[in-house]
């Protein structure tokens, strides 16, 4: 089992914006643009620009127009987790689709609730708060 690869994209674009933030507090670099994003985290640029729409609407990143437009990380890494980028990419992660809401599992027997549900929904909540405490301050390298 593994994320999406555009989640996985995602976070490699996360992750160079979060170090290009950390270098504009050494001396201001202003935007970093798309191509430039695309050729650090070897995500293709048609689909880095897809990502960043995403992240642009989720609200962790804004884009700026014009000659030195580009794309600035505007969430702070210390609030922003693996789980925020997910959630914004994917929506709300479930680890069976049988949790989704209007999903039929047929699972159910006399009028009981499925038991796989109950243990698919315990393993969403761990990965859930595990995800949640993995902020990108703690992750992204130098």
């Amino acid at each position: 089992m593994h994320i999406t690869l555009e989640t996985d994209y995602a976070i490699r674009i996360v992750d160079a914006l979060a170090k290009e933030a950390a270098r504009e507090n050494e001396s201001f670099r202003g935007c970093i643009d798309a191509g430039t994003i695309a050729e650090r985290t070897d995500v293709p640029l048609r689909f880095a620009l897809k990502i960043l729409r995403k992240l642009v609407s989720g609200g962790i990143v804004k884009s700026y127009k014009g000659v030195y437009g580009g794309y600035r990380l505007i969430a702070r890494t210390g609030e922003l987790s693996i789980y925020d980028v997910m959630e914004i990419v994917e929506g709300e992660y479930h680890f069976s689709r049988c949790l989704s809401e209007g999903y039929n599992c047929n699972c159910e027997s006399d009028g009981l609730p499925c038991n796989y549900r109950s243990a698919f929904g315990e393993v969403t909540e761990m990965v859930k708060d595990y995800l949640k405490k993995q902020t990108f301050d703690k992750l992204v390298k130098f």
